[in-house]
């Protein structure tokens, strides 16, 4: 399976936010978006990604884009994740069906069962401008591919 590829419109989702509503592809539309798919809550990779990226925060925010952070876990578990490392980047759960969205997205990891580490930016017309997979769940984009990512959009 490969990465959503640049100009592809998002398809139709459906994942969690923290309060229980739901979120999906309209909450894209009028503004640049950057999904982060990851791995797992608590994991370091993971830890270390979402700290580096709310550091960068205000690079990557610059121009109005805004973030999220999706992964297979549950609403509960990303929430203490999210609080327990002080980082202001909502997260969005995957976790029924597990991984509906980041298959829809290419951003899947059947061997494991999880959300591979992928970076996928919507334009505000919902189409893909730019995306990123990784070549194993364990290597971390650089927050670098954001920025990158953004001027390219």
């Amino acid at each position: 399976m490969s990465i959503i590829a640049p100009g592809t419109k998002v398809p139709s989702f459906s994942l969690a936010r923290e309060d229980g509503s739901t979120f999906t592809e309209a909450d894209l539309v009028g503004q640049t978006t950057v999904l982060v798919f990851y791995p797992f809550a608590f994991s370091s990779v993971c830890t270390s990604q979402l700290q580096v990226y709310t550091e960068a925060l205000p690079e990557i925010t610059a121009d109005g884009a805004v973030i999220y952070a999706v992964s297979t876990d549950s609403s509960v578990s990303q929430e203490a994740f999210r609080e327990q490392l002080g980082v202001p980047i909502e997260q969005l759960s995957d976790f029924e069906p597990k991984g509906a969205t980041a298959k829809l997205f290419g951003a899947y990891f059947d061997p494991a069962g999880m959300t591979n580490r992928a970076l996928v930016i919507v334009g505000p017309d919902g189409c893909v401008t730019w995306s990123y997979l990784a070549d194993s769940p364990g290597d971390m984009p650089g927050v670098n591919l954001i920025i990158d990512g953004l001027a390219a959009s």
